[in-house]
């Protein structure tokens, strides 16, 4: 059974998409300095797209995310604790949900979208690094309720 059986579940979708928001925001928020600027100031602009964009686009990326993780998930479940595995394995979890953005990202039609994504691709792992452990709190409450 893959992550998307479990995640994408009627039940549990919207509930995942607002935990996903959410964590983005506190991410968001925990970010200091002039990257930290410079990244609210993006997000910001990207809201502004039109009300609702965030929840949108990860509702949308959801299915992919989760196919991209489905086999770092199976690693984690055969080794005993498929949260920790994402974590111990951020790097591969970053590449992964990467690979997605930076695929979907050819296809937006939206330049203020691809514009950002382009501007913060180049510090973007870093960020995604930093976020795994919640995202695999995230999964993993979900897998088991």
């Amino acid at each position: 059974m893959g992550l998307s059986d479990h995640l994408l579940n009627p039940n549990k979708k919207a509930m995942v998409v607002d935990d996903c928001c959410n964590m983005i925001d506190q991410q968001l928020a925990a970010k200091s300095g002039i990257s930290g600027i410079a990244l609210k100031t993006a997000f910001a602009a990207l809201k502004g797209v039109k009300p609702g964009y965030i929840p949108y686009v990860v509702e949308q990326l959801l299915p992919q995310f989760l196919t991209a993780l489905d086999p770092l998930w199976s690693e984690g479940v055969e080794k005993g604790d498929p949260a920790a595995h994402l974590i111990t394995s951020r790097s591969d979890t970053a590449d992964a949900l990467l690979g997605v953005t930076d695929a979907r990202v050819q296809y937006t039609k939206r330049q203020i979208v691809k514009g950002t994504y382009d501007k913060f691709r180049g510090t973007a792992k870093k960020h995604v690094e930093e976020a795994v452990p919640d995202l695999a709190k995230i999964v993993d409450k979900y897998t088991k309720v």
